[in-house]
């Protein structure tokens, strides 16, 4: 499921007590299923292979209540730990930016968003304005992350630029963009 290069996340609409996101393919197959429990006070996304929820594939576990700058460890199947995302408190305010982090929570990364200029119209006029981000490791692109516009779904596009780069832990910054940033909407 982690052969391709290019991933559709998708934010389902009428979720009932929590959010879900499916992964597509780039044969639009779902591929990943994800659901985040309403009223849980410590953040926790399980992605499993489908919706039936039968074979867990990764997890991401907020590792504080309450955090302006929140940390999400993501682990794999077995429960062990991949790397993880650490969002930029302050900076995020304007523009969205994540730390990519290793399994010893060293950065190897970062996720943004591509264009300043449109973050601001996007938080201060007009939210319809689609997000761009990417992740950008030793100062190269691995991996374009754009939301097409549609003011009614919420999907982004994920396109792989480097083999070398984990591709579950893209998945991952895609789905924490659909679940976390997509609440700003």
């Amino acid at each position: 499921m982690f052969t391709g290069n290019k991933y559709t996340v998708r934010r389902k609409i009428f979720a009932f007590l929590g959010q879900e996101v499916e992964v597509y393919d780039e044969n639009e197959k779902v591929v990943l299923f994800a659901k985040q429990k309403a009223f849980k006070l410590k953040e926790k996304l399980d992605i499993f292979t489908s919706s039936e929820r039968t074979e867990l594939v990764l997890s991401i576990q907020a590792r504080n209540i309450l955090d302006f700058q929140a940390t999400y460890d993501v682990t794999d199947g077995s429960g062990t730990k991949i790397g993880a995302f650490r969002r930029k408190g302050l900076r995020s305010i304007l523009r969205d930016e994540w730390e990519v982090l290793d399994v010893s929570d060293n950065v190897v990364g970062i996720m943004i968003e591509d264009n300043m200029t449109l973050a601001l119209v996007r938080r201060f006029l007009l939210n319809l304005v689609p997000q761009d981000y990417s992740i950008i490791v030793d100062e190269k692109e691995v991996l374009d992350l754009k939301q097409p516009f549609n003011p009614f779904v919420y999907k982004l596009n994920l396109e792989f630029k480097d083999e070398k780069f984990d591709k579950r832990l893209g998945v991952v910054g895609g789905i924490l963009l659909a679940i976390i940033e997509g609440r700003q909407e």
